[in-house]
């Protein structure tokens, strides 16, 4: 199973700030149980890895998804959210980790229903970092799906993905309707590609 590397000694404050408030809010759109006893990110709402232990924030770090550069900015407004929240809610927070963090997951699941709400000004950039942890978890988009499927990638697993051939292919010996739509096209290659 993908569980996410202990950030590197080096790491500042910020940055492990950073990760654990992000971490927060992929495991509120896709909960999972806790990776240690003393793990604050993730809740624990849930068995089983949800999209942290996916990899959700390998996914958002990846270049290629072009929100890396902005996941400061998003951990930074998320915090001062969390912070206003506790403040109407009248919430003591825990200082030895960030706003969200330190929500309980019901807090979390409102603040973000709030975030994600049709009326809310960000509500694009919320759905946004949504659909990206929901798609760690979903489809594994950051990894190759014979590795992750070969680590237990929880997502894949409880949807049920199927495991490839021992050469790392999938091939589907029934038809998805139960029958074949079409003939093959007489040029078709053992491999279904066309020649």
């Amino acid at each position: 199973m993908n569980r996410r590397k202990p950030l590197p000694s080096g790491t500042s404050e910020e940055e492990q700030a950073r990760t654990i408030t992000l971490e927060a809010f992929a495991d509120t759109i896709v909960p999972g149980e806790k990776r240690s006893p003393t793990d604050r990110a993730v809740a624990g709402a849930a068995e089983g890895g949800g999209a942290v232990v996916a990899g959700a924030i390998d996914l958002l770090e990846l270049p290629g998804a072009g929100l890396a550069p902005d996941l400061p900015n998003f951990a930074t407004a998320l915090n001062a959210h969390a912070a206003t929240y506790a403040a109407e809610q009248d919430l003591a927070l825990d200082g030895s980790v960030p706003p969200f963090v330190s929500l309980s997951f019901t807090h979390r699941t409102e603040l973000v229903r709030r975030l994600t709400a049709i009326a809310h000004p960000e509500r694009p950039l919320w759905v946004l970092l949504a659909l990206f942890c929901n798609m760690a978890y979903d489809t594994g988009a950051h990894r190759h799906t014979a590795e992750a499927m070969a680590d237990g990638h929880p997502g894949l697993v409880a949807m049920g993905f199927g495991k490839p051939d021992t050469d790392g292919l999938w091939r589907f010996s029934d038809f998805t309707y139960g029958r074949p739509l079409a003939t093959s096209h007489p040029d078709t290659t053992a491999s279904g590609s066309p020649a």
